[in-house]
């Protein structure tokens, strides 16, 4: 009859057991997906990248900078910069919760030591037996042994949760490469920036050299009765004009010298560079590669994927929560109410073990709620994927149409100032022949002057665009090293 009524538990245990992991709930109207991979496109459209060139992000950024000053900058950067230090400390954390949940899975083993006194009552069952048979009234409780439990992953609900942290901490390393990208870039722009603003002063104060010798002729002529005070107080004017902008250039090479000091970790203070490599020519063009390279090269790219690994086997783990669970719960050491007979064998000799097999049956509403939240995160980690992979070609497309169109702007701008040059020259020998008056002096070197600086700043926008197809593709993360 016993035995009839333990096999009647076991089979009514296991019945409601199959019971729960018939119960998942359905996620009907958000269902997961996998993400449009299929859809990248198989060039760059019409921009002037190279695709049979390999892609430009191969290259370590101490092989695609050419300036030895730039090549130091980064190079400190990855060294000191607080952003990228305390993203290392972000990986660390990820690293020791990936530690953490593989040991969730393993068995459980503790060590434990104890010892107690216990008084039972006279006037009771167990103190008038403990009595009769001479145990002491005061009671001692000697023990030490070992414990040990283990959940048995049977439906791998540990195992997926270690591997989804193990995941997350790869996916923080790609974190860190990115935002390498993303300083590397940063500091070469503003690189570029500084020595075009030196390029720009250097204009200026030629000009205002030049316009200051042209004050002082116009001076003499009005002395000769050539001209009037007016001109000579147009040509004083233009003068104190760009003097005044000589501070504002200046103030903004202060900010940018500013910038890549703060970029590189350190206290304002003047920044190294060789300003004649502004005057160099680029490089003769940039190899894109295939679109398809960008899902090796940028580190968001990749960091992206990893989470939505992730993502998925987080929704494998909540799911398990449903279904039942299988614990086996261990126990040997020795245990005495006489400390002078805690380690006699097998007379103190204490041993256990146990299974349990356990399953949700009510008040399910937070494990429903734990699953559907991370099916949806999962919905979200396909999106995001799509969203960068998306964002990464816009980024490419854009910076290569931009190189194009940059170049072709700049070679007409170098005529520009080439014929503005030459009209200066004109109207100097006009002026002096009292062929042209002088404002047509005045506005020709003022055009001159204006033209000059649309090409530095033209020539600036190219080694940006350069920087930026860099950092586009995926480049800028590899070492120099």
């Amino acid at each position: 009859m016993v035995r009839l009524r333990s096999l009647s538990s076991v089979i009514a245990l296991a019945f409601l057991c199959a019971g729960a992991v018939g119960c998942v709930p359905s996620l009907e109207g958000n269902e997961p997906r996998e993400p449009n991979k299929k859809a990248l496109p198989g060039s760059y459209g019409d921009s002037s990248g190279n695709p049979e060139a390999a892609s430009a992000a191969q290259k370590k950024w101490g092989e695609f900078f050419a300036s030895a000053e730039l090549k130091g900058l980064i190079d400190t950067a990855i060294k000191n910069n607080q952003e990228l230090n305390i993203q290392l400390q972000e990986i660390i954390i990820a690293q020791n919760e990936a530690a953490a949940r593989k040991g969730e899975y393993l068995p459980k083993v503790n060590a434990g030591v104890g010892a107690g006194l216990e008084k039972t009552g006279k006037w009771t069952s167990q103190g008038k037996s403990d009595e009769a048979n001479g145990v002491p009234e005061n009671l001692g409780n000697f023990q030490f042994g070992l414990t040990g439990t283990w959940e048995v992953d049977i439906w791998k609900k540990l195992r997926n949760a270690q591997k989804a942290a193990m995941l997350r901490y790869l996916a923080t390393i790609e974190g860190r490469n990115f935002m390498v990208t993303q300083i590397v870039a940063e500091l070469a722009r503003s690189y570029y920036e500084l020595i075009a603003l030196d390029a720009e002063l250097d204009i200026l104060n030629r000009n205002i050299e030049i316009q200051t010798n042209a004050l002082e002729v116009v001076k003499l002529e009005k002395q000769a009765a050539k001209v009037t005070e007016l001109a000579v107080q147009r040509f004083e004017a233009e003068v104190l004009k760009n003097r005044s902008r000589l501070y504002d250039v200046q103030q903004e090479k202060v900010q940018a010298e500013n910038r890549i000091n703060f970029l590189v970790g350190r206290f304002p203070q003047p920044v190294a560079r060789n300003a004649e490599e502004f005057k160099a020519p680029l490089p003769a063009g940039v190899g894109s590669g295939l679109p398809s390279q960008l899902l090796e090269n940028r580190p968001d790219v990749r960091q992206a994927e990893l989470q939505l690994e992730a993502s998925k086997l987080d929704v494998k783990a909540a799911k398990a929560g449903f279904y039942p669970s299988l614990s086996i719960d261990a126990g040997v050491g020795y245990r005495s109410f006489n400390l002078a007979h805690i380690v006699t064998t097998p007379e103190s000799l204490i041993y256990s073990v146990a299974g349990n097999l356990t399953a949700p049956l009510l008040n399910r509403a937070a494990i429903t709620a734990q699953y559907r939240s991370a099916n949806a995160m999962q919905i979200q980690a396909v999106l995001n994927y799509e969203k960068t992979v998306l964002q990464a070609f816009t980024d490419v497309a854009n910076q290569m149409s931009m190189v194009g169109n940059l170049q072709k702007a700049y070679d007409l701008q170098q005529k520009q100032v080439d014929t503005l040059s030459k009209s200066i020259e004109i109207s100097n020998v006009l002026f002096q022949s009292a062929r042209a008056d002088y404002m047509e002096v005045l506005m020709t070197r003022r055009d001159s002057l204006d033209a000059e600086l649309e090409l530095v700043e033209t020539k600036k926008r190219q080694f940006l665009a350069m920087v930026n197809i860099y950092q586009a593709l995926g480049g800028g993360w590899r070492s120099g090293s």
